[in-house]
């Protein structure tokens, strides 16, 4: 997997960076502006994944994410942020970013949330964004997906054949709708979405 980080501190950056080098991230390269990010792309080749900074040089707000998906050829691009609020993650949602990423998340959280977008998933962390509506509408469309087969009774391979996803990738949403529904397990999880009436 190839990652781009793109952020105008140097703390952030190298913090990050050295997150994925020290898992198993083939490359991580780091620029400090949306300008060198962007010849980053056109001179090496597409990356698996962008992660861009909300407020450094060049972004004028989500223009700079239109700009980079261009850049990379419409692969995962997602906007990284210390000081967006929940609407602005929401907007940068639907104009195409991968996901949103606080700067406060946790090392583990991140690589998770890496791998989950580098395969076409969509990532907002449920803290972050729980101020904006209720539990159900954070699930992402997929995590839906995974809950109503849990719903119907069948198993992650049943799940994951019907998704046309690999095992570990349902193993990894039922992990994380429970979480967001704040569920014991899938039973609880399934419990909780005909009592909220999510499916």
């Amino acid at each position: 997997m190839r990652i781009l980080v793109a952020d105008d501190h140097d703390l952030v950056r190298d913090t990050i960076a050295a997150y994925f080098d020290a898992s198993d991230i083939e490359e991580v390269i780091t620029v400090a502006s949306l300008d060198d990010a962007v010849r980053a792309a056109e001179e090496t080749g597409d990356f698996d994944l962008v992660l861009l900074d909300y407020a450094m040089p060049g972004m004028n707000g989500l223009e700079g994410l239109a700009r980079m998906r261009a850049a990379n050829h419409d692969r995962p691009v997602a906007i990284l942020s210390g000081t967006a609020s929940p609407s602005v993650a929401d907007a940068a949602l639907k104009a195409g970013a991968q996901g949103f990423i606080p700067k406060t998340l946790a090392a583990r959280s991140l690589l998770t949330a890496a791998r989950f977008m580098a395969a076409g998933e969509v990532y907002a962390p449920l803290e972050f964004m729980r101020g904006r509506d209720d539990a159900g509408s954070v699930l992402t469309r997929r995590e839906m997906d995974v809950l109503r087969g849990i719903c119907e009774g069948k198993a992650n391979k049943e799940i994951a054949r019907d998704l046309d996803l690999q095992e570990v990738t349902v193993k990894l949403h039922v992990k994380t709708l429970s979480r967001k529904l704040e569920a014991r397990n899938r039973t609880h999880a399934a419990m909780i979405a005909r009592d909220r009436g999510l499916v």
